[in-house]
């Protein structure tokens, strides 16, 4: 009889709501000698780590032995307390840890893992630090001067080195001291740490000087007890440590090389490289404990998944009303009062005036808006066998969080011409391309509402179609905000995604429900990794660790 796979622990800490260690719960036992099972998820924001409980409950039975509770808990049947009688509820009760790193004292966070873990020294730890003050556009916002200060006057030039300054002492640069903090004193076996493409480029002042943020986590997250030499925690992270200080050796997951040390761009990760319907680009580091001997293996490569494939099949839907009483044809009545002929003529592409007169032009609409829960035959994925396993189940019976939002009057006509625009010209429009009677009010597209045809370089496509043909443009956090860059490309349906449609982009399972309101659950879904990456990266490291040498504490 073969024996049975070893399982490892995994932590993931800014677990969000779940991305990454959902790709590490899912790796198949039956291919490795290890597969993996979370021990504790630590995350600030309490929502999420109610998404994370009833994940972490679903994951404690074996497939196909989900009880029926759950799904029709999700589909809106019974209450949460039908979970709770459930011995595994207080488990996953008990894994899923609501606090804020970096505010938690450092004694609790590390007794807390010390006790999940017991007495395993081989594991793997997950996470990334947040990552506003790493991103291009939150860097561009938090170290611009801004539209206050250009119309409140003064030193512009004094304001800017002001704001810098506060920038580079963000906390958030130095979050990835509390995942440093954890890497040394409890020393997994293997960790993963990812973060957003602009941290290749964002720098950290000291003093006179300045560094790359990136080229500081390398050299410190390589030798973690030399990066923490002059800790103010040293002592007490002393006090937790077990065996002797370990260094780790730094892979990427992408590029297969011997040379020592490999660029910085070389850890970037391109999603749809590997079977993600998504152009996301993220930085991913592979850590390995210098006693584990052999070097990982790295991801192989995906066709191309775009983004009909994943969501063409979704129910139709229309959006809603934001600011009066919403029916179908009151709806249809606000779509046609954004294009009177007189207007129409504006739009300079015939074959966009056909698509947008032929909308308007409808005597009737779809009334449907979309449900917490649809009876709805579940949408293929047309181009990839693999995807369509991961995120599809049959046990559903429907489609979870299919709704549409409710947008302003004067927003329908511009999604209405976006993506009208986006299925004849094949791109979505830029705001050299709008009539001026659809161009919002905003301050950094007044040029071209003025015909001076000047605006600020990221607004051009403030309202971004997510074209068919291709993966759609990163899921972002954004999105719980307002749906302008994530405009559906079927302009009968004039709306942003919805929640599951965002959601199947992150590859998230059809069977994974987010907690909270709408905009939590968008919040949710745009924070996370891809989960179908996840997988991937969970496959590369139960094949290199079986095999290993397991020992304990």
């Amino acid at each position: 009889m073969a024996e049975s796979p070893r399982t490892i622990p995994i932590i993931d800490i800014f677990a969000g709501p779940g991305g990454l260690s959902e790709g590490f719960h899912s790796v198949n036992s039956t291919r490795h000698e290890v597969d993996f099972s979370s021990v504790l998820s630590i995350e600030k924001d309490p929502v999420a780590c109610e998404t994370l409980r009833l994940r972490s409950f679903f994951h404690r039975f074996s497939p196909g032995r989900v009880p029926d509770a759950y799904y029709k808990f999700v589909r809106g049947e019974v209450s949460q307390e039908e979970l709770h009688r459930f011995p595994q509820w207080h488990q996953a009760t008990c894994q899923v840890w609501n606090a804020e790193l970096g505010k938690v004292p450092a004694a609790e966070l590390h007794m807390r893992i010390r006790e999940r873990l017991g007495h395993v020294q081989d594991w793997v730890l997950l996470g990334g630090p947040p990552c506003q003050a790493y991103s291009l556009v939150g860097r561009a916002r938090m170290t611009g001067v801004g539209h206050a200060g250009r119309t409140k006057g003064g030193d512009l030039d004094s304001l800017k080195l002001d704001r810098l300054s506060k920038f580079a002492k963000d906390v958030r640069h130095t979050l990835y001291l509390e995942y440093l903090r954890v890497v040394a004193v409890h020393q997994p076996a293997v960790f993963v740490m990812e973060n957003v493409k602009g941290i290749l480029s964002s720098k950290i002042s000291k003093g006179d000087m300045s560094e790359l943020v990136f080229s500081r986590i390398r050299r410190d997250l390589a030798s973690p007890w030399d990066a923490l030499a002059e800790d103010r925690l040293l002592p007490e992270l002393e006090k937790f440590r077990r065996g002797s200080r370990k260094k780790y050796r730094l892979y990427s997951f992408t590029v297969e090389t011997s040379k020592d040390p490999v660029s910085d761009s070389e850890f970037l990760i391109r999603c749809e490289k590997h079977g993600v319907p998504q152009s996301r680009h993220r930085v991913v580091l592979l850590g390995v404990r210098d006693d584990i001997q052999g070097r990982p293996a790295i991801l192989k490569q995906y066709g191309t998944v775009r983004v009909r494939d994943v969501i063409r099949g979704m129910p139709a839907l229309r959006s809603g009303l934001s600011r009066e009483q919403d029916s179908a044809k009151s709806w249809l009545d606000a779509l046609r009062e954004c294009f009177p002929r007189s207007l129409r003529t504006q739009v300079a592409n015939k074959g966009v005036r056909k698509v947008i007169t032929k909308a308007i032009g409808r005597k009737t609409v779809r009334s449907s808006r979309g449900l917490p829960f649809l009876d709805a035959s579940i949408p293929k994925v047309e181009t990839s066998t693999a995807l369509h396993r991961w995120l599809t189940d049959r046990r559903l019976g429907g489609i979870l969080q299919h709704e549409s939002r409710s947008h302003m009057n004067s927003d329908l006509g511009r999604y209405l011409f976006a993506a009208a625009s986006a299925s004849r010209m094949e791109h979505s429009p830029r705001l050299p391309d709008w009539p001026r009677f659809l161009l919002p009010k905003h301050r950094n597209v007044g040029g071209y509402r003025s015909g001076r045809g000047r605006a600020g370089g990221m607004f051009v496509d403030r309202f971004k179609v997510q074209m068919w043909s291709r993966p759609s443009s990163t899921i972002t956090s954004h999105i719980a905000k307002d749906g302008h860059y994530f405009i559906h490309p079927d302009p009968f349906q004039c709306r942003s995604l919805t929640v599951r449609e965002a959601a199947r982009l992150q590859t998230f399972p059809d069977n994974y429900f987010f907690c909270g309101n709408r905009t939590q659950q968008y919040h949710q879904v745009g924070n996370a990794v891809p989960p179908f990456l996840a997988l991937q990266m969970a496959d590369v490291i139960a094949e290199f660790l079986s095999g290993q040498q397991f020992r304990e504490r």
